[in-house]
């Protein structure tokens, strides 16, 4: 199996994954399935195509997400039709949820369908999801509950948060247990601790196999100070009870890792961390261009 394994979700993983990509192609990614949903009768896969487009050399840079170059005039026209329009879909970015739905439905199952649409775009490393069975992060709002893109995309998450579930049973995919077990390093990516690496420890098997494994699992924290890089961690931490900051990252981990790298800005933190027998390394961990993406995946490897 793959020398290291990253666990990923969100923006902030894609920037770490493209770099260790460009550092070894013997590389697995376990991607979180619990943002994935069924619109206009497409099987969209947020995070699973964001690190395929990274890898691929394909995705629009300066969004996070989608392909670079792509034009919206579907949507416009769904749009003009009545229909909802809220989720961003791209022309270019259609043809995979096209391909993917219609493999679906042909009864292949979605480890499968990733690894088709891996071996056409020339993609060396293994992307697996987490699970080939159905979850979806939900987020219960002053407005009700609703799946996670609802409220992150249709409401830009600015609804009240009061708490987050992962719904439905299940299991992990045996190639996403195989990586684990049998990696040399096993590496949690900055992403949201709650939606992203959180859905993907829902799945049942992942944690326990994490658990297993501590002694070569490490994580990097997504929060630098007070506040997440990106996106909406903080809020979900509080709304769950936690303080947005490494400490809780690191308590949120503390069965599953044994080592954790902040960023130098977060020393203050150290003696608190290694209190609960997790090693702490201090870097720069914030991620602006190639370089530093490089650096911080040289600095991982290292470890």
């Amino acid at each position: 199996m793959s020398n290291v394994t990253i666990l990923a979700g969100g923006t902030g993983s894609v920037k770490l994954v493209r770099a260790l990509y460009k550092l070894s192609k013997d590389i697995c990614i376990i991607c979180n399935v619990g943002d994935n949903i069924w619109l206009h009768g497409l099987y969209i896969c947020p995070d699973i195509d964001t690190i395929v487009y990274g890898i691929a050399s394909m995705l629009d840079v300066s969004k996070g997400w989608g392909v670079k170059d792509d034009t919206f005039n579907c949507l416009e026209q769904l749009k003009l039709l009545g229909e909802d329009h809220w989720f961003m879909i791209g022309d270019k970015d259609l043809a995979l949820h096209i391909l993917r739905s219609r493999l679906i439905r042909e009864g292949k199952n979605l480890y499968e369908v990733t690894k088709y649409v891996c071996h056409k775009l020339g993609i060396y490393a293994k992307i697996i999801p987490a699970s080939n069975d159905t979850l979806e992060t939900r987020i219960l709002t002053d407005q009700g509950d609703m799946h996670l893109q609802e409220f992150w995309v249709k409401y830009k998450g600015l609804l009240d948060v009061k708490g987050i579930t992962y719904k439905g049973y299940a299991r992990a995919c045996k190639e996403a247990l195989d990586a684990i077990n049998h990696s040399s390093k096993v590496i949690i990516a900055p992403a949201n601790p709650i939606s992203s690496i959180g859905a993907i420890l829902a799945v049942h098997g992942i944690r326990e196999a994490l658990n297993e494994n501590r002694s070569k699992c490490v994580a990097v924290s997504p929060i630098i100070g007070d506040n997440p890089v990106s996106g909406p961690a903080g809020k979900y931490m509080r709304a769950l009870g936690y303080d947005a900051n490494v400490l809780s990252i690191a308590k949120l981990y503390s069965d599953i890792i044994s080592s954790i790298v902040i960023d130098d800005r977060d020393v203050k933190y150290k003696d608190a961390i290694e209190e609960l027998g997790i090693k702490v390394h201090t870097t720069g961990i914030f991620m602006n261009d190639e370089a530093s993406e490089l650096r911080l995946a040289r600095f991982l490897l290292d470890i």
